[in-house]
């Protein structure tokens, strides 16, 4: 144990007094003041372990050898860094040859060797509401997922049950659970108009959920009645699960959409809405801005013809869009895509197909109106 170091400074002999008590008093104090000297010292704070751990700690550390450099180590990193970026190009490569493959117009022959889009999408068509004349068709019969395009029907059920769209609704904790889609949260209050356009602008599904639970009888006879509805119009292909789109039993064909999509651009509260590129949601606590989902209302050179349309997607559906259009010529047409590969790749086989038949359109509905 180190003690510390004091230093006692006696005046020189010749200094002190010779009286015999006074050196007898210094020599009596001395051997005194040594032990509390003495006992200083033992008294001194002894060193902590966790201080003690420390310094050890860090003379460990700062005597602790370096690994020696490995090219092999390093070599090997270079190699994993090498083939990680190739991978990341590979993938950005892939994407951007499926975006160009997506924007080319292909073409093949029907069987009158006329030419007609040959489009990359599950199914499709091109439907004459006026004349019921199918003007294209892709497996257009076929039954498939048809995820978000449910709330065209949902959209329906509501109004016809639910005519004021100026009822609050609270959205409950069970509409906003995993939603996927939503920006409304647990206690937000709006109105059902503003729902309705968080439906059919945002795709939001929890706005879908609280417009099905707050109608007449709940969210199990609203799916019941959005089936009745489909059977009402002839929708022979088409059955609901839910009034969101997220379950993939939510079934139709090509075919079925192109009628139900007419059907509901014929009402100007749906078909306003659909056309509605960007809007603002008022809540009880906040504002939402919102985008459509329907990017053709963002191209300039197809906009203006868009009466309506809905998108959808879900990983069983693929891409989906029906779309109302009005042709050059003044004649509207329903043009469904589902299945797509990709989100730009349903726009582009939409506008593939308006594109087409703004050209071919005299001749083929001139066609029909002959026969």
């Amino acid at each position: 144990m180190a003690f510390p170091k004091i230093s006692i400074r006696l005046r020189p002999a010749s200094r002190l007094a010779v009286s015999g008590g006074y050196v007898h008093r210094i020599r009596s104090v001395f051997p005194r003041l040594m032990l509390l000297v003495l006992g200083l010292g033992i008294c001194l704070p002894a060193t902590s372990d966790a201080a003690t751990r420390k310094a050890a700690k860090h003379t460990a550390a700062s005597t602790k050898r370096k690994p020696a450099y490995s090219a092999h180590a390093s070599n090997a990193r270079k190699a994993r860094l090498a083939r990680a970026r190739a991978v990341a190009r590979a993938r950005e490569e892939a994407r951007l040859r499926a975006l160009q493959e997506a924007m080319t117009p292909r073409f093949k022959l029907d069987a009158s060797g006329s030419s007609i889009p040959d489009i990359r999408a599950a199914a499709a068509i091109v439907f004459n509401p006026e004349t019921g004349q199918i003007l294209y068709e892709e497996n257009s019969q076929d039954k498939r997922s048809i995820a978000s395009i449910t709330k065209v029907m949902t959209a329906l059920v509501y109004l016809e049950d639910n005519p004021d769209l100026t009822a609050d609704v609270t959205v409950q904790r069970s509409d906003a659970y995993a939603a996927s889609t939503t920006y409304l949260k647990a206690n937000d209050r709006v109105t059902a108009g503003e729902l309705l356009h968080l439906l059919l602008i945002a795709s939001d599904n929890a706005a879908a959920r609280a417009l099905a639970r707050t109608s007449h009888g709940g969210m199990g006879p609203f799916v019941e009645r959005m089936n009745e509805k489909a059977l009402e119009l002839g929708l022979q292909s088409t059955s609901f699960a839910d009034p969101s789109g997220l379950n993939p039993d939510n079934v139709s064909s090509a075919y079925d959409l192109s009628r139900m999509i007419t059907f509901a651009a014929s009402d100007e509260r749906i078909a306003s809405i659909m056309r509605t590129p960007a809007y603002t949601v008022t809540t009880s606590r906040r504002q939402i801005p919102i985008h459509s989902t329907n990017h053709l209302l963002l191209s300039g050179d197809v906009a203006e013809n868009v009466m309506g349309g809905k998108t959808g997607f879900i990983r069983s559906a693929g891409y989906c869009l029906a779309t109302l259009l009005r042709l050059p010529q003044g004649n509207s047409v329903a043009v469904v895509v589902l299945g797509a590969q990709s989100n730009t790749g349903r726009f582009w086989e939409t506008r593939h197909l308006f594109n087409w038949l703004s050209q071919k359109a005299g001749d083929l509905i001139g066609k029909q109106d002959k026969q």
